[in-house]
């Protein structure tokens, strides 16, 4: 079972949308350099579609994207939740932040519209980096991904 700490509503994360970012701990991935070191531990609320359902219903009227941030310690789960949230909650679009440098095999992409893989290297940067090895994508209406990693980056 997956835990989650805190979330929030954020304009960052997903480009063009309003963004409740859940942030998941037990991170197996440990990052050099990691702005959320506290994820690395096990602690937090089990993330149940009941606790998904009452995190929406607080938010819902404000949000266009629900952003599971973590989970690569059940890829599995992550999927279900996105099942889940797409089923239960058909307006709102699904995003996964994974530290992984491959998409798990766990991982039905069609229950997502936002995968961004890729751990944090320090030297590379972040998102916003034109250097970052972290990459965004974004499911496109023939159900295929594109990077659009380069939208975050200041023209």
């Amino acid at each position: 079972m997956l835990k989650y700490v805190n979330t929030g509503v954020v304009f960052q994360e997903i480009p063009d949308e309003v963004t409740l970012s859940i942030n998941i701990s037990n991170c197996p991935c440990r990052c050099p350099g990691c702005h959320s070191k506290y994820l690395w531990e096990d602690i937090g609320t089990p993330l149940t579609s009941i606790e998904i359902d009452a995190i929406i219903d607080k938010c819902n009227q404000d949000i266009t994207c629900v952003c599971l941030m973590g989970g690569d310690s059940n890829p599995s789960y992550i999927n279900t939740l996105a099942e889940y949230i797409h089923v239960t909650h058909p307006k709102l679009k699904v995003g996964w932040y994974s530290g992984k440098t491959i998409i798990s095999s766990d991982i039905n992409k069609s229950n997502f519209d936002y995968i961004k893989i890729g751990p944090y290297i320090r030297h590379l940067g972040a998102l916003k980096s034109k250097t970052t090895n972290q990459r965004l994508y974004k499911k496109e209406t023939n159900g295929e991904f594109t990077d659009i990693t380069s939208r975050f980056w200041k023209k």
